[in-house]
């Protein structure tokens, strides 16, 4: 897998992926930027929720769950001094569908975390993390 990035100016990245997409990134005002993307430490959390959600949805839908929406939510904590890394994280999954079985969607869950996601089995080294769920029932 390879990436680019590109500065642009003050603390604005363009980064480009080998699939062709592309994404800025810069810094809040009171660090030089100018708030025109998300910072690299949010793109991280995003790209491990993504990675875990990936992976729950596929789990989920080869157990042929009928889910018709699924988000999560990430509580994160870091480190007070540099390298300021996550200390703590929390996904908080909402999965809404048909006759959702609570101890399919745990298990998706759970193999996620443990087995099949990397981006959060690598932050697992420097974070605590944790996962829960709820379940809606689809109109």
């Amino acid at each position: 897998m390879k990436a680019r990035l590109k500065w642009v100016d003050g603390v604005c990245f363009l980064g480009e992926s080998a699939s062709g997409h592309a994404v800025v990134m810069d810094g809040a005002p009171e660090g030089g930027g100018r708030n025109l993307g998300p910072r690299p430490m949010e793109l991280l959390l995003l790209g491990t929720a993504g990675c875990t959600s990936y992976d729950v949805m596929s789990i989920l839908k080869k157990s042929r769950q009928q889910v018709t929406d699924c988000w999560v939510e990430i509580d994160s904590e870091r480190a007070e001094v540099d390298p300021k890394v996550f200390t703590r994280l929390h996904f908080h999954f909402v999965v809404t569908g048909r006759d959702l079985k609570p101890e399919v969607v745990e298990r998706a869950i759970r193999l996620s975390a443990e087995k099949y996601c990397s981006a959060s089995i690598m932050l697992g080294k420097t974070a605590d993390i944790s996962h829960d769920f709820e379940l809606r029932t689809a109109d």
